[in-house]
């Protein structure tokens, strides 16, 4: 670990010093990155057991005017290897079934070239393709799942059936009714059909109709994206904006206007694909720091500023560290202050995705900024999406003047995409004036509130119920870890015949190891009782027979009591 003065932390902190990354020292300990007030610390020479949580110290600490706290526990090694074992044991059966289906044994619908085409160089990627062909359509039915109603806090989805193991489905022409919507981006609340925002967005309907049909550089660009672009401004408190007309362009297609050859970037390892894609089409120098890990950032920018470009030893043009406010796979929050307090130290640029984070954190819901009560003149490239907590579409970009109007030329994007929609600017600018309170009431203050106190009951629940839960405790994205692969399918099907629509996530898109849930909370879950369900129904969801590899260390002899006992 990179320490300087104003850094290094005191030795009686910690009983022993911890990276502040994903990953504890040992298997079946819990980290928290919050330090242990002075009375409370261990001894120096006391060893931890495998029932303590691990306590990190913050990089540093007095850039945090709140306790900030992260909990991810390793898998423990026995889950980790029967995870592998399961693995094993599809791949063998992958390998035969595609023995039988060589020799037209067994039929198989993949993707495949034509007869006539055996001699080209080939279009699919055959072996490629062997964990969707054999792993993944054995637990297809649990993904795109059509849904036909709003996605509010309960939502119908439309009943379909397999008769060829998952390679195809038929809709049966029934629709299973209110459904509790755990896994829907729509933090507040605001993607309904009735309400002040879809009474505005279908009178803009009626005036400007549902498409421009140009670019904003054409005849695109109306005065109500005018207006959208003032809003956001005022809502982040910056000096200007500009919005897109897609969340994924809005990084992919903007960050190579801000850094190219020369340049080097940043980047969290959990970053989001679009952010990815972004700067390897940017040409610029990519280095990868631990995930929320100030140490290894740290030594990033020092090595970049003593060293400069390879071969050359030149300076970086720009260096550009990319960040996301809230990691939606693992549910942590940005450790802002600490990266902000870098980016200063060595002159770096800050370029900050709260897609999940604005609308859904901070007092004002304004973002992680918010959150943290930092100045957002900090931020350099302040990013977003109106997807998640507006209930719209598309992204924006925030931050100079001068950054803003060098976007407007230059950004692929901003030059060569149709113009947002008019219904759509009308439902940001409506949610966005709720949320502030310029509408004349405190609907949307209600809502950032209830979305807070949701996700703290919530997270509180399963914890106390003994489930291994990941990320921070004010993040409305919920990871629970399933672990083993015939987990998520059977956690899938199991919550639906209860009537609770969630997501299931395994790998590719996870560690092999990591394979998990991911709830969403919303503001909509106003209805006590429909919270005690959310939290309740999740003990009778999971099969009895492997409890015990979903739960921590510490609760799974009373998890066991109490399910007994129910």
């Amino acid at each position: 670990m990179t320490e300087s003065r104003d850094t290094k932390a005191a030795d009686d902190e910690v009983c022993r010093r911890v990276k502040n990354g994903l990953k504890p020292e040992r298997n079946g300990l819990a980290k928290s990155l919050y330090p242990r007030p002075c009375h409370e610390r261990p001894s120096k020479n006391r060893c931890h057991t495998a029932e303590e949580e691990v306590y990190a110290a913050s990089y540093d600490g007095r850039l945090y005017s709140r306790p900030f706290i992260e909990y991810f526990e390793e898998t423990p090694m026995m889950v980790a290897v029967l995870t592998y074992m399961s693995y094993g044991i599809l791949t063998i059966f992958g390998y035969v079934r595609d023995f039988l289906r060589h020799w037209k044994i067994e039929r198989c619908h993949i993707a495949s070239e034509k007869e006539e085409q055996k001699d080209f160089v080939p279009l699919y990627q055959d072996f490629e393709n062997f964990y969707t062909r054999n792993i993944y359509m054995r637990i297809r039915d649990n993904w795109n799942r059509p849904i036909c109603s709003v996605p509010g806090a309960k939502m119908d989805l439309m009943e379909r059936a397999t008769y060829d193991y998952n390679w195809t489905f038929e809709y049966t022409g029934w629709v299973v009714q209110d459904v509790i919507n755990l896994g829907s981006y729509n933090y507040l609340g605001f993607a309904e059909n009735t309400g002040p925002c879809a009474d505005s967005a279908a009178e803009v309907t009626m005036k400007y109709g549902v498409g421009v049909a140009s670019t904003r550089q054409e005849i695109g660009n109306l005065d109500r994206h005018e207006e959208m672009e003032k809003q956001v401004a005022r809502f982040l408190g910056v000096e200007s904006a500009m919005a897109f007309g897609m969340g994924f362009a809005t990084n992919s297609m903007n960050i190579p206007a801000l850094v190219g050859k020369g340049c080097l970037i940043l980047s969290d390892e959990l970053n989001h694909a679009s952010l990815v894609l972004g700067a390897r089409l940017s040409g610029s120098t990519i280095r990868v720091f631990k995930h929320n890990n100030m140490q290894s950032l740290e030594k990033l920018l020092r090595e970049a500023v003593v060293h400069g470009q390879p071969r050359t030893h030149r300076p970086w043009k720009k260096i550009l560290i990319v960040v996301e406010g809230i990691y939606s796979m693992e549910g942590s929050i940005v450790r802002l202050p600490e990266v902000i307090a870098l980016k200063k130290r060595y002159r770096a640029y800050l370029y900050l995705d709260e897609a999940h984070s604005i609308g859904a954190l901070g007092p004002r819901g304004r973002g992680v900024v918010d959150y943290f009560g930092l100045d957002p003149c900090d931020v350099d490239v302040m990013m977003g999406t109106f997807t998640k907590s507006f209930g719209a579409a598309g992204g924006y970009i925030a931050g100079k003047r001068e950054l803003i109007e060098y976007l407007r030329s230059h950004s692929h994007s901003a030059v060569y995409a149709t113009s947002m929609s008019p219904p759509v600017v009308e439902q940001i600018i409506t949610s966005m004036k709720c949320i502030m309170g310029e509408d004349g009431t405190t609907i949307g203050s209600e809502r950032v509130q209830q979305l807070a106190e949701n996700t703290v009951y919530f997270r509180k629940r399963l914890r106390e119920m003994g489930f291994i839960i990941y990320g921070n405790n004010d993040s409305p994205v919920v990871p629970m870890m399933l672990y083993m692969p015939a987990k998520i399918a059977a956690f899938a099907r199991e919550m639906l015949k209860r009537n609770i629509g969630v997501v299931v996530v395994g790998f590719p898109a996870t560690p092999i190891i990591e394979s998990r849930a991911r709830f969403c909370i919303s503001a909509e879950l106003l209805d006590p009782s429909l919270s005690e369900l959310s939290s309740l129904v999740l003990l009778l969801s999971v099969l009895p027979q492997g409890l015990w590899l979903i739960t921590g260390p510490a609760h799974r002899s009373s998890f066991c009591q109490s399910f007994s006992s129910m």
